[in-house]
């Protein structure tokens, strides 16, 4: 894992010393899911369209869910599935049942029956072990379909792209590696990037992409934990972060306590409001209502104008 970090840490430093045309990817994450990412980055992305040409990426390619936050989705534009995984396949006529597959299998993913190895494609990971231990040569890895990205121009005249990870596939990381990379063929001054929940590997995949970043937070335990915890990979790539508390008035007491431990990296406050869950019941943006929750956020937008 160490090894991993470094790898992306250098990475990171050559993409951004490459980064001639002052374009800003700003990565909106959490440590915790259901915090309030994909309504910040959907309002961000229609605040900051009125004056910078921007790209909106929803790269919580398991849970997807910007496109609805903006009440766009339907009517993509395109559809293309991509393959960025492989599975075992066993040639029987070369298996001679000698069960090395199987009793070397670190994921469990291969049982032996009648002599002969079964393979369950959704517990394989295409680690290749078995493919390398086989005496015949009976098993190879073959590429998979393991996932879609959609995209298209959104009423607000910018693009979504969002990645999908299909159910029972493996490999989100690099599904949201091609996202990105589908992204950065377009023109934009601002790429939006509403990231995965937690530190796993997809969050390592927005966040090596990452100029600047958004952590979005609530005042409970696990919210506040996790922040901390995704806080350490991202101070690991040494990125320029601000810190936002959502929900800060359900409790007031551990709100003032993550302000003090934020100090100037608090950007602002979103306070609770079930109108919310109201609005987007009706496929309705946050910016199209008048609830006070929206003028938080243009509050935020102003100081984030500032910023980058």
């Amino acid at each position: 894992m160490a090894f991993y970090y470094s790898w992306l840490s250098n990475l990171l430093n050559s993409e951004s010393k490459m980064n001639k045309n002052k374009q800003t990817k700003l990565v909106i994450a959490s440590g915790k899911g259901g915090v309030g990412k994909s309504m910040l980055t959907s309002s961000l992305a229609i605040l900051f369209n009125q004056h910078k040409k921007i790209i909106a990426v929803d790269c919580d390619v398991d849970a997807p869910n910007l496109a609805i936050w903006l009440n766009e989705a339907k009517d993509w534009q395109k559809i293309q599935k991509i393959s960025t995984a492989e599975k075992a396949i066993v040639n029987y006529k070369k298996c001679i049942g000698c069960g090395s597959c199987a009793k070397n299998c670190q994921f469990k993913s291969i049982k032996m029956a009648k002599n002969k190895p079964q393979i369950n494609v959704f517990t394989c990971e295409g680690c290749g072990l078995c493919e390398i231990i086989c005496p015949t040569k009976a098993i190879s890895l073959h590429k998979v379909k393991n996932g879609e990205i959609k995209t298209k121009k959104t009423k607000y005249n910018f693009p979504l792209i969002t990645g999908q990870l299909y159910p029972g596939e493996t490999g989100s990381g690099k599904v949201i590696d091609q996202v990105i990379q589908k992204a950065k063929n377009y023109k934009y001054d601002l790429m939006l990037i509403d990231s995965s929940p937690g530190t796993g590997c997809p969050v390592i995949a927005s966040l090596k992409e990452a100029d600047k970043v958004l952590l979005i937070t609530e005042p409970t335990p696990s919210g506040f934990s996790d922040l901390k915890k995704i806080l350490q990979v991202v101070n690991h790539f040494a990125i320029p972060y601000f810190i936002i508390i959502n929900k800060w008035d359900i409790n007031k007491n551990l709100s003032l306590q993550i302000k003090k431990w934020a100090g100037k990296n608090l950007l602002g406050q979103i306070s609770y409001n079930p109108e919310i869950f109201d609005a987007i019941s009706q496929f309705k943006p946050l910016m199209e209502t008048d609830l006070k929750t929206k003028n938080e956020i243009i509050s935020i937008y102003k100081k984030l104008i500032k910023l980058l």
